[in-house]
């Protein structure tokens, strides 16, 4: 029976009260906290660095499931790892051999991530999806919050399921990018088993607790 994971992105809660933020996901059934790293040059947005998750990781008791949206990222990934980071994700885009990062990853004693942008080929992490422990599909261009979620990656996360289920069972498939109730149901019956959430948990006009346990609830 395939797990569900629910990750409530970071990036969209309020950075004054993150701790008390952080124990909202916990007690809400968030499974994961998603960390969005960006640096100003792979997306134009900068976002934060390690010392952002060394600071989570001291706050709660999940599992930080860190996206690197940075160029270079195997430079970066060690620091990352030190610090706390359980998953670290990275872009094909941005690597020099996404194989080569994904097992200096794993290395490092974390969870291995790849993905790439909406634009680009599944072919680009052709030679990591053997081997990678969790492969990320964005339903949005990476770079910005609160962004219309794209339908035709409906198509990409099934095709990507119908391959993992042969090559590699055991990777988890998120997705991240204009999730909420509705697109979360849909990107579940295409084959998805991880699911990043920021304004539709975050910004529920009842609150983020509501907003955790609704989209939670569905991953039942």
């Amino acid at each position: 029976m395939r797990k569900y994971f629910l990750a409530p992105s970071i990036i969209a809660a309020d950075f004054a009260h993150l701790a008390k933020e952080l124990k909202t996901c916990e007690s809400a059934g968030a499974d994961w906290i998603h960390v969005d790293v960006m640096d100003g040059h792979f997306v134009p947005t900068i976002t934060i660095g390690p010392l952002f998750v060394e600071a989570l990781k001291r706050n709660t008791q999940l599992p930080l499931d860190v996206h690197l949206m940075i160029e270079n990222p195997e430079a970066q990934v060690e620091a990352y790892a030190q610090v706390g980071a359980t998953h670290i994700t990275v872009h094909a885009e941005a690597c020099r051999n996404v194989k080569q990062a994904v097992e200096q990853i794993q290395s490092l004693g974390c969870k291995a991530g790849v993905t790439l942008k909406p634009s680009t080929p599944l072919s680009k992490i052709k030679s990591a999806l053997p081997i990678a422990d969790l492969i990320l599909v964005m339903s949005v261009n990476p770079g910005f919050s609160g962004q219309a979620f794209m339908p035709e990656m409906i198509e990409r996360v099934k095709a990507l399921r119908a391959r993992l289920d042969v090559i590699n069972p055991r990777a988890i498939l998120e997705v991240d990018g204009g999730i909420n109730s509705q697109t979360l149901q849909w990107m579940k019956a295409a084959g998805a088993n991880a699911f990043v959430a920021g304004n539709a948990a975050f910004k529920h006009p009842r609150g983020a607790k509501v907003g955790v346990r609704e989209l939670k609830k569905l991953l039942k």
